[in-house]
């Protein structure tokens, strides 16, 4: 049996549903010898209209090089590709975190693309949404409605969460209307699922399916722990292994797209990988959670707090980390110019450092920030170029020069998709699951490299 990793939002095709009737069943008692009965009840009362249905319609452009044979037999007049425009409904969640400014909180694959975003309110409303910004890395919407008698969610400090702790999910499943389940935490940190660029997930048990995407994890006070993203879904239905963006970090994105219109991301500049049993053995040291530090990159955020290289960064501002991946996340998710205390162990000895995070370029990229677009691309530095994207340096031993690449390689392609620029090559790798061929010029030659 494949396991599949399952984004939540529920495309709108055609679909029939069977409703079994209704049972009846006898009255269970509220109480039992005087003692009242535990309940979500009260709680969801509270809660539930904060969690909101979001309706999303719009056309999918799609691209495809037409065959060079076709265009020979029609001539020099023949098209270079073939355009083709379908247009798509879907539905998702969405949770409403400020009432006063009426500002929700969704996924981007929710709405990405979308002409038109409709809210459905829990009393029944449906007003129209306006999109203020989106990342897509980390997958996270930022919507705004305009309209009275609101209920918004009150978010809590996702960073205390531990296993084990309850966690009640709030969404719209298949369209069926709000839906409310009940589970644990069952593991944080959660990365390198292929889901998202940025992952640093909570996972629990609580029952979630397709139109879950945007809901609202909260704990047993109503609180917003996190906001419900993918599943594990072999069948394509829930197995009870669901992924949650820590509100935390929801927190941070959101600051900064009502700030700024788009997120401004962080930079600490290193490249590193996991800690695991070997290196912490071949270090002398006891744990095995945390972030090896491979490289430290001149005069950057890391270089200025005293990182060096054979560092390991165990916790970020108090909180301990499990793995690389998890402070790429924390770190990226946090605004440029933010300032961060970093635990770390050299040589054995603790340490904490501080660093103020400098900010990802627009038009290039470090050759820490390229982990961010691709791990097998970090370690290359990345310039916007009138050709595409050229590496303008690559880092001895970095996952890039592994990958075979060199400095003045310019990708020009991801597959059979053109890249014109960083922002293209962004969004086309998020695309792909797997193995994918980068198209490179290197000096007057066309080639092929392919990333794992």
């Amino acid at each position: 049996m494949k396991t599949k990793l399952s984004l939540l939002s529920a495309a709108v095709l055609s679909a029939s549903l069977t409703l079994m009737p209704a049972v009846s069943h006898a009255a269970i008692p509220l109480a039992v010898d005087g003692q009242q009965l535990p309940s979500l009840a009260p709680m969801l009362e509270k809660t539930t209209p904060a969690v909101v249905a979001v309706a999303v319609s719009g056309t999918h452009v799609s691209k495809q090089r037409v065959p060079d044979a076709f265009r020979y037999f029609f001539g020099p007049n023949a098209p270079q590709e073939q355009v083709q425009e379908r247009p798509f409904r879907g539905l998702g969640s969405g949770v409403i975190i400020d009432a006063d400014e009426g500002y929700i909180v969704t996924n981007n694959h929710v709405i990405e693309g979308a002409d038109e975003i409709k809210i459905g309110l829990h009393d029944g409303r449906e007003v129209e949404a306006k999109l203020i910004g989106a990342d897509a890395e980390s997958d996270i919407a930022l919507l705004q409605i305009k309209a009275n008698n609101l209920v918004a969610v009150k978010r809590a400090d996702s960073d205390e969460l531990r296993v084990g702790d309850f966690a009640v999910a709030i969404g719209n499943p298949f369209g069926l209307g709000q839906t409310v389940t009940s589970g644990i935490v069952s593991a944080m940190g959660r990365s390198g699922l292929g889901i998202e660029m940025l992952e640093n997930f909570i996972q629990t048990d609580a029952a979630i399916n397709s139109g879950n995407s945007g809901g609202a994890l909260v704990n047993l006070n109503g609180d917003l722990i996190g906001i419900n993203t993918a599943i594990v879904a072999p069948n394509g239905g829930n197995v009870g292994i669901g992924f949650a963006i820590p509100a935390n970090m929801v927190n941070n994105l959101v600051e900064q797209i009502i700030e700024h219109g788009e997120v401004r991301r962080g930079v600490l500049g290193v490249t590193g990988q996991d800690l695991t049993a070997e290196l912490a053995e071949g270090f002398g040291i006891d744990t095995q959670h945390g972030g090896f530090v491979n490289e430290v990159m001149p005069d950057s955020a890391a270089d200025d707090a005293g990182i060096k290289s054979g560092d390991i960064i165990v916790s970020v501002n108090g909180r301990s980390i499990k793995s690389f991946q998890e402070l790429r996340a924390k770190i990226a998710t946090m605004g440029a110019g933010a300032k961060v205390e970093l635990g770390l162990i050299r040589d054995g000895d603790k340490e904490t450092v501080s660093a103020t995070l400098g900010e990802a370029s627009q038009s290039s990229e470090s050759a820490a920030g390229a982990a961010d677009i691709h791990p097998m691309l970090a370690g290359a530095t990345l310039e916007n170029n009138s050709k595409g994207v050229e590496i303008s340096e690559v880092a001895q031993g970095s996952p890039a020069a592994a990958s075979g690449l060199q400095s003045g390689d310019i990708i020009v392609g991801v597959n059979r998709t053109k890249i014109d620029d960083l922002k293209s090559l962004r969004a086309e790798l998020k695309e792909q699951q797997g193995a994918v061929a980068l198209k490179l010029r290197r000096g007057n030659s066309n080639l092929y490299l392919v990333l794992r």
